[in-house]
């Protein structure tokens, strides 16, 4: 199989990005920015997610009255009108939208501290920082070319959300257990697939268009952590 890193870096070259040995570099930091983008994101999340969830009146304001489906479903819009209007925004704007989304989603996820213990989200949340480390390094490093993952992780991803649809009403734990098992396959594979999308676009793009991209990867990595998390906290959280 022909070097998949080597092809990208003949690549850039040719499109006048320097010297290996400047493509290099300039892929560290591009790559260090997507991750800083993404840990602040986290980070905010999970402040408001405490906030939020350990206040019992908030909690009451939100999730004890029909407020709790905008919270909800606000992140599943907002990412639908990032996606859309990226390519028109300036940087700063799409750097403002991350973190509005990254509150959006503290916000909905808030509910997790009233039905686990602090002690077990903790202890989760590195297990997933854990697993998702070591699949975003090999997505990084790997030679081999991750591309024809996608269509069997979209698949997978899609099965998801229709077996989660279905399960509203169902209320199976046994559709329960298996979308959570094969959620944390898919999106550990996202993990990695992403990963190296996103080194991609480096040799792609240049100026504004790879600063927006830098932020719309850490968007990609930022949702594959949290779901990841969400399906590791149905088996290893410890309920209320």
């Amino acid at each position: 199989m022909q070097d998949y890193t080597n092809r990208n870096k003949s690549t850039a070259q040719a499109a006048g990005f320097g010297t290996a040995v400047d493509i290099d570099k300039g892929l560290r930091s591009y790559m260090l920015q997507v991750y800083n983008y993404m840990a602040g994101a986290l980070a905010l999340s999970g402040i408001v997610a405490y906030m939020v969830g350990t206040n019992e009146t908030l909690m009451q304001a939100i999730f004890g009255t029909p407020l709790q489906f905008v919270v909800m479903l606000a992140p599943l819009g907002f990412v639908w009108f990032f996606s859309a209007k990226v390519h028109s925004m300036q940087v700063s704007t799409a750097q403002t939208c991350i973190w509005v989304f990254a509150g959006l989603m503290g916000l909905s996820m808030a509910f997790i501290f009233a039905v686990y213990t602090g002690t077990s989200i903790a202890r989760v949340f590195f297990i997933t920082a854990s697993v998702f480390g070591g699949m975003s390094l090999y997505g990084y490093t790997t030679k081999k070319d991750l591309s024809g993952w996608g269509s069997f992780l979209f698949m997978g991803l899609l099965g998801i959300i229709i077996a989660s649809l279905v399960n509203i009403f169902l209320k199976s734990s046994a559709l329960d257990f298996a979308v959570s098992a094969i959620g944390v396959l898919v999106f550990v594979g996202l993990t990695a697939y992403d990963t190296q999308r996103i080194k991609q676009t480096y040799y792609q793009l240049e100026g504004d268009s790879l600063a927006k991209a830098s932020i719309m990867g850490a968007l990609s990595l930022y949702m594959d952590f949290i779901n990841l998390f969400m399906m590791m906290l149905r088996f290893f959280g410890d309920r209320r």
